[in-house]
């Protein structure tokens, strides 16, 4: 009965499958913020931009 093949996995393995996957999330959310900011960002800096551009427009457009 010794000689007996356990199969299945350890509980080492499962700490290991549990504190991978809660690595992998947290990896993600991460990314996932960070590509957000970014791209929040770049959406301020194109409304700043083009509301700079229409003042421009505006300003230099009136003929004396």
């Amino acid at each position: 009965m010794a000689d007996e093949e356990r199969s299945g996995l350890s509980l080492f393995d499962g700490v290991l499958i549990v504190g991978g996957g809660l690595i992998a999330v947290w990896v993600a959310f991460s990314l996932l913020g960070f590509v957000a900011g970014v791209v929040w960002f770049v959406i301020k800096v194109a409304v700043v931009v083009g509301l700079v551009a229409l003042v421009a427009r505006l300003l230099f457009r009136r003929s004396p």
